[in-house]
């Protein structure tokens, strides 16, 4: 049985997820802009509620959504919602985005996804591993379409992706009038490829932030940076 893992405000329980909480969705969570103050927010694909509950914290939304289409990942979800402390602001749909997106005639003023993402071990993986990081159960072009349509008039989304799949991403989201705003590549050490890209879009097209954030020193030795971003969250920060 997997052990809950305890935030400084929070603890996610993720004994029935096939996504357990990993530091592409600690990052995201920590990383979105929040300036703007949105009163609603979308979290697609919930996994265990980690990314709305880190938001939870970060702001006073006062709509917080979230769905999830795996039905164990829904209940852990719901669980972790309902034993935090803002259960009241949070809630879970057990549906896909497409019928979400079909049936939702309101907008979020800030959409946030760390989208399923395909890797080359994929098949070695259990099958609901395997799905939840496979691009095929949420292709990109089907997650930025609803995002679109889903996002209020002066809204923001951020997504958290691998560096190999950013030009693409970047174009996808283009073609449905979402610009790019903010771009941070992540990197595991100095000397290492970048991994992932962060990435927060609108409607507008603005001069883009560029920014490079490096996680570790050596081997359990965080760079000053990576502890700014995530030290709200982890205990040992």
């Amino acid at each position: 049985m997997d052990k809950p893992f305890q935030f400084k405000q929070f603890t996610i329980q993720q004994h029935n997820t096939a996504m357990k909480v990993g530091t592409d969705g600690v990052l995201l969570g920590a990383w979105v802009n929040l300036d703007l103050k949105p009163f609603s927010i979308l979290d697609i694909g919930a996994g265990t509620g980690l990314i709305a509950l880190m938001l939870a914290q970060r702001s006073n939304a006062e709509l917080m959504d979230a769905i999830e289409l795996n039905s164990e990942a829904y209940e852990q979800t719901v669980n972790n919602f309902e034993n935090s402390d803002w259960g009241d602001r949070l809630f879970c749909y057990h549906t896909s985005l497409q019928e979400f997106t079909n049936e939702i005639d309101d907008t979020y003023d800030l959409i946030i996804s760390n989208p399923p993402f395909y890797t080359s071990t994929y098949k070695e993986l259990p099958q609901e591993r395997a799905m939840a990081r496979h691009t095929e159960s949420l292709p990109y072009k089907e997650l930025l379409k609803s995002t679109a349509k889903l996002l209020s008039e002066n809204g923001s989304c951020a997504f958290i992706i691998p560096f190999t799949e950013e030009v693409n991403f970047i174009a996808i989201a283009k073609e449905n009038n979402l610009f790019l705003n903010r771009i941070t590549h992540v990197k595991g050490n100095i000397n290492s490829v970048v991994k992932r890209s962060l990435l927060q879009f609108s409607f507008f097209e603005k001069t883009i932030e560029k920014t490079v954030l490096v996680i570790e020193i050596e081997r359990h030795k965080y760079t000053q940076n990576y502890i700014n971003l995530v030290k709200d969250f982890y205990l040992k920060m």
